[in-house]
């Protein structure tokens, strides 16, 4: 081609009407060869220099946009928008908006303005954009996720898609002992070890996380401090560092970390992002950290109330020696059966609790009565079945334990409605009530007692179906019967 930007006055008709309206003039054969160009713009006079980047108009069609090239121009007959970039002598790309058409029979001609301005801008708005959605991806994940490894790892994934660098780390402060912890990274080649600890003030996440503040290096090898490059980082091949501080209520969380291979000089506008993105993840780790630490209590919390339960369950044993251990049995198969019924996960907590606070009212019965050898009398029968009444106004006061209230309160009632307190009938009466009832039942006749001997499992399962209908729910007892075939196997998990 040989043309080059200082050539002779331009042979292309009408000079003063071109440099008007273009700032890149492009003639062409009808091959789509380019035979002669000329740059109007002084500012791009200055840029170029050197032949022209393209011998061929093919080479600046964009892929795919004109799949037909210049044979599907010259067949419309029509004028064809281009846009394109060209790279200058200094390495700073510009942009063009041209339209081609014919000039002769033999020739075409490639009118171009320079758009860069405007393409910087609508660059920065797409930017923007993806910027944007990902942090309402992030937002949208904070607030469905509260694990905090996943929050982590998703953190440093926006980052890297967001504000494209070549590796990140994040790093958790431990309020107690005040030493920075390698929780997660991106792209680093070493792996993490979490045993790795960082003093505040040592090294640069010890500097950003005691100063709170920004830390940017844009060359670490010319940097006085590059003695502070952390355990995990001294394999690394890293030249520029960032380091911000994941502050939020006041409290300094963490350390959030980007490296780049070359030399990162951002705009502004790009670290006021990052620091958005290190606000956002500061709020994330803080909702994680406090649902684990509500987690925690909630289980610690638990097992007190669990502890207490077996405690009142240890000084009903201790009074009515007779059905001693009877009540764990009776507790465990009742979930067991309640599980088999499709009652929920979740419930079978307090059918549990409530089948071992059962008789809890009978705290409150008289020895002579509660361990009375011979039958009962009518009076001592009155008084006897008072305790379902008394384990309600026991238990009632107690909010953790109202949800567990069903069984104390109506485990003597029965199925035709001839039981106690109240008289239910049918499924009046809850089903964590009807389920325990049936176990209860029969674990007290395959149970030794002082009046008797313990009735075998055969005869015991007679008694249940026969009672069907009666004491027993006929729903109930078909499920009961298949766990008993089972031996009563164990129920793994159902507090999870």
């Amino acid at each position: 081609m040989g043309n080059h930007l200082t050539t002779r006055p331009t042979d292309l008709p009408f000079e003063s009407i071109l440099k008007s309206s273009a700032d890149l003039v492009v003639v062409l054969d009808s091959r789509g060869n380019i035979l002669e160009y000329r740059l109007t713009a002084p500012h791009l006079v200055e840029k170029f220099s050197g032949e022209f980047p393209y011998q061929q108009i093919g080479e600046l069609l964009p892929a795919g946009k004109y799949p037909g090239g210049l044979d599907a121009f010259y067949q419309s007959g029509n004028i064809l928008p281009i846009e394109f970039p060209l790279t200058a002598s200094d390495g700073r790309t510009f942009w063009f908006d041209g339209r081609l058409s014919s000039l002769s029979p033999s020739q075409l001609i490639l009118f171009s303005r320079d758009i860069t301005k405007y393409k910087q801008i609508e660059l920065r708005m797409q930017q923007q954009l993806r910027r944007l959605t990902g942090l309402r991806r992030l937002d949208l994940a904070i607030a469905s996720n509260l694990d905090l490894n996943l929050l982590l790892h998703l953190l440093l994934e926006q980052a890297a898609i967001l504000l494209p660098v070549d590796a990140s780390a994040l790093l958790l402060m431990n309020s107690e002992t005040n030493l920075l912890t390698l929780a997660a990274s991106k792209g680093l080649r070493s792996s993490i070890h979490s045993s790795i600890f960082l003093k505040l003030g040592v090294g640069y996440a010890g500097q950003v996380a005691l100063e709170r503040k920004r830390i940017h290096i844009p060359n670490l090898a010319g940097s006085a401090k590059s003695d502070a490059m952390p355990p995990y980082l001294q394999d690394e091949n890293f030249t520029s560092y960032i380091g911000l501080p994941l502050i939020t209520k006041g409290r300094t969380l963490g350390v959030l970390e980007v490296f780049h291979s070359s030399i990162l000089q951002p705009e502004a506008e790009w670290l006021e992002f990052l620091d958005i993105l290190a606000g956002r993840g500061a709020i994330a780790i803080d909702n994680a950290i406090l649902f684990e630490n509500l987690q925690k209590s909630s289980a610690e919390l638990g097992m007190a109330y669990d502890a207490t339960i077996e405690g009142w369950l240890r000084t009903l044993d201790l009074r009515d020696r007779e059905t001693e251990g009877h009540t764990r049995r009776v507790a465990d198969m009742t979930v067991q059966l309640a599980y088999a019924m499709g009652v929920a996960k979740e419930e079978l907590i307090h059918i549990h609790r409530g089948a071992i606070l059962h008789d809890i009212g009978k705290v409150a019965i008289p020895d002579d009565i509660l361990r009375k050898p011979g039958p009962l009398t009518e009076e001592e029968w009155n008084i006897m079945r008072k305790h379902p009444a008394i384990a309600v106004e026991i238990l009632t006061p107690i909010r953790y334990l109202s949800p567990a209230l069903d069984i104390p309160h109506w485990h003597h009632e029965r199925w035709d409605g001839n039981g106690y307190p109240d008289k239910l009938e049918g499924e009046q009466i809850p089903l964590s009530t009807r389920v325990f009832t049936v176990a209860d039942v029969y674990h007290a006749l395959v149970s030794d007692r002082p009046y008797r001997n313990a009735w075998s499992k055969q005869k015991a399962i007679e008694y249940i179906k026969e009672q069907t209908g009666k004491s027993f729910d006929p729903g109930v007892v078909p499920e009961f019967l298949k766990l008993v075939q089972k031996n009563e196997p164990s129920l793994v998990g159902w507090r999870a």
